[in-house]
């Protein structure tokens, strides 16, 4: 086949277009906040990561537009070479004390972070061990690596143990499990995968780019939730959901983060996070640490739409978190299903395969810490006019 055949031949995204249903690449004109402006039209967000809702919080915007007129737009170079900064290290100091741990590294995107630190840590006769749910950035990190990747049914800890029973005793092995899974909004079983590692001579990785800020007292995400910080190796985390911002980092003890800095491909051969962004993660971090009630209000807000989803028959899955999917089935009713909610004035997002099994699309919506009482009215009134016309429910 010549190599631009496949583009002609992929159809399927055309056909949804032409149909009127197509959820993606819908541009948004206004800031990313609980509402937010579509076309000219105000809808109720309820497709975005902003947990906190630190994306407009008057602070966090002033500390972007400050180390812009300090440090300018960019920094044209990796951190490698000429591309940090002092904001960076400032920053990496201030991760690595919260998250309680010896060192912390600061990536461009989520997604490099976690195929820089995988592909870096992880060499030839190594084994990872991963759940089938795993992130794509976790997937495409194993891919990198030259190690051997082996898969468990999602949470599923029999499986686990047979996975790790059936590796060579004194081999490398890393477990890698998100610590909230985007899809479904369930939280990793930590407590089940600490002990197993520990008897199978493994260590632990938790990607929790959809736990810091949200789980654990402090917001410090899944391993403080189970009080397990001294046991999980490395924590991954994301600056793109609750901290308001692009990049990663991940936090560890000083000779795991000494040796990922510099055999990452993804640190040394990208260009550095720019200023405004380094800021902004900065100054979101001390807010996530001076302003609990933000977390709180998010789990009033994650209860509530819990308990009212499922009364109006909904199925939820077993989501434990602000990540409440509203399973749907097939992909095509999934696409209507979105377009009436859109239609409504709801801003949702859909899933559907490879990004979920097959027979199990859905909408996925998130909740934000400032949504409002009178806002998860009316995403409720929607849903349910929708969800018994499309019968749903």
């Amino acid at each position: 086949m010549e190599l631009f055949e496949k583009c002609k031949k992929f159809t399927e995204a055309r056909k949804v277009i032409a149909s009127g249903y197509y959820p993606y690449f819908i541009p948004i004109s206004s800031e990313q906040d609980t509402k937010v402006t579509v076309r000219g039209k105000e809808m109720i967000m309820i497709g975005s990561n902003n947990y906190l809702g630190l994306t407009s919080h008057p602070q966090v915007k002033q500390a972007a537009i400050d180390a812009i007129k300090i440090y300018g737009s960019g920094c044209t170079g990796s951190r490698f070479l000429n591309g940090t900064l002092d904001i960076h290290e400032e920053l990496e100091r201030k991760l690595a004390q919260f998250m309680q741990k010896e060192a912390a590294l600061v990536f461009s995107t989520g997604f490099q972070t976690n195929l820089g630190t995988i592909s870096s840590l992880v060499n030839k006769g190594d084994y990872i061990i991963m759940d089938r749910s795993d992130h794509a950035s976790i997937v495409d990190g194993c891919r990198l690596s030259f190690g051997k990747v082996l898969k468990f049914r999602h949470s599923n800890m029999s499986d686990l143990k047979r996975v790790l029973s059936s590796l060579p005793k004194n081999s490398g092995k890393l477990i890698i499990v998100d610590g909230v899974f985007s899809m479904e909004g369930d939280i990793a079983k930590l407590p089940d995968i600490v002990d197993l590692a520990k008897k199978y001579h493994a260590r632990v990785m938790v990607d929790d780019a959809h736990s810091i800020g949200v789980l654990g007292e402090n917001g410090r995400g899944t391993a403080e939730h189970f009080n397990l910080e001294d046991e999980v190796d490395i924590i991954m985390g994301t600056f793109s959901k609750s901290f308001a911002s692009i990049g990663g980092f991940i936090a560890g003890s000083e000779e795991v983060i000494h040796y990922v800095k510099h055999f990452s491909r993804t640190l040394i051969f990208s260009a550095s996070p720019p200023p405004s962004a380094v800021a902004t993660v900065s100054k979101a971090l001390d807010i996530i640490m001076a302003e609990p009630q933000r977390r709180k209000h998010l789990w009033q807000i994650t209860h509530r739409m819990h308990r009212d989803f499922r009364a109006l028959g909904f199925d939820i899955g077993d989501t434990e978190t602000p990540i409440i999917p509203i399973m749907i089935g097939e992909n095509l009713k999934t696409f209507k299903f979105w377009k009436m909610l859109f239609d409504q004035g709801l801003f949702a997002n859909t899933a559907i395969s490879p990004a979920v099994p097959p027979g199990t699309a859905r909408i996925r919506t998130s909740y934000t810490a400032t949504h409002t009482d009178t806002q998860m009215d009316r995403v409720l009134e929607v849903f349910e006019k929708v969800g018994k016309k499309m019968g749903v429910i």
